[in-house]
């Protein structure tokens, strides 16, 4: 079998190759799948660089979630429940960027007939996400606002949509006038632009002086991310779930003393650790009506074979791209 194999931490243009594989064997407990799909997340690539939470051990291959077909178990009752169906691949240490994968039963997750391939490969990390943070965590009742940053990112999409269909309110920060022009369609209730010298609570005052933010989620950090804090008012309540400027948060402690507000930190792999089977189980149930509801969606930018792989890594990795580009196997 082919796979995507990286022998050391770097660039992932540099450092990914397609390398032929033994075609793995599961044990008691695991199953083996046939891939159909996988996408590119920002995840994905950080793990490649060896910046992510949790580093791989080269050699190594990326790919944290997917689709696929259970074509053999190792035995178990979980095993012979999915064998020869469709699932969605969860793989919290990485491997489906390869065209046969072995995981534990439990993290292949058997989806309906009615969802296509194409959503079910990203049926997990950022759907999961978006619900989690504003239902379990932050718990956003109907009414309230949540500021945002990187709202044209896919799951900032979703965020959208959950809001509109929760009943809570959303302002969208992005940094180019582009990216407003892109989330039109989805009709948010505010979209901001910042740019780098401008001060995002004046621009909160000046655009949308009646709105009052005591919920927020941040995944840029930096600048931006550290502005975030002073635009909650009393008992405001900062998520931050990434990093992608790379920078650190930067604010006076002041800024959490006055009015007691509060920032946390999410990921999802760790809550996942902590969660009972029958809550995931319900968290699985719950993604699949809202993905039939068009409120967990991925848009697919676009669909490259395995052997065409630096080609999808670069168009990944593009400025202004929209929606997920995908992998696809065999």
């Amino acid at each position: 079998m082919r796979a995507l194999v990286f022998e050391r931490f770097g660039e992932p243009a540099e450092v990914l190759q397609l390398r032929d594989l033994p075609v793995p064997k599961p044990a008691p407990g695991q199953v083996r799948v046939r891939m159909i799909a996988s996408p590119i997340n920002p995840s994905d690539l950080l793990l490649i660089r060896g910046t992510y939470g949790r580093r791989a051990e080269p050699p190594a291959v990326p790919g944290f979630e997917g689709v696929g077909i259970v074509e053999e178990s190792g035995g178990g009752l979980l095993g012979w429940r999915v064998l020869r169906r469709r699932v969605a691949v969860l793989n919290g240490r990485g491997g489906n960027w390869q065209e046969q994968v072995v995981v534990p039963a439990r993290q292949a997750v058997p989806v309906p007939d009615d969802l296509p391939d194409e959503q079910v490969a990203s049926f997990f990390v950022n759907p999961a996400t978006a619900l989690v943070m504003v239902t379990r965590v932050l718990r956003v009742p109907k009414g309230e606002w949540l500021l945002q940053t990187a709202a044209n990112s896919a799951l900032g999409k979703m965020v959208i949509r959950l809001g509109q269909a929760l009943g809570f309110h959303t302002v969208n920060v992005v940094r180019r006038e582009a990216a407003r022009q892109e989330l039109a369609s989805l009709q948010p209730d505010a979209v901001l632009v910042w740019q780098q010298d401008d001060d995002l609570s004046q621009l909160l005052r000046d655009q949308l002086p009646h709105v009052s933010l005591r919920y927020a989620l941040d995944c840029v950090g930096g600048k931006l991310g550290s502005q975030v804090i002073s635009c909650l008012g009393p008992r405001g309540h900062l998520l931050v779930y990434g990093t992608l400027s790379g920078e650190p948060l930067v604010f006076s402690p002041r800024d959490l003393m006055v009015n007691s507000r509060k920032i946390e930190g999410f990921w999802l792999s760790e809550w996942v650790q902590r969660q009972s089977a029958w809550t995931m189980l319900r968290l699985f149930r719950q993604i699949i009506r809202l993905m039939r509801r068009g409120v967990l969606t991925t848009e697919v930018a676009a669909q490259y074979p395995i052997e065409q792989y630096q080609e999808a890594l670069k168009h990944a990795q593009a400025s202004g791209r929209s929606g997920k580009v995908l992998l696809r196997f065999g």
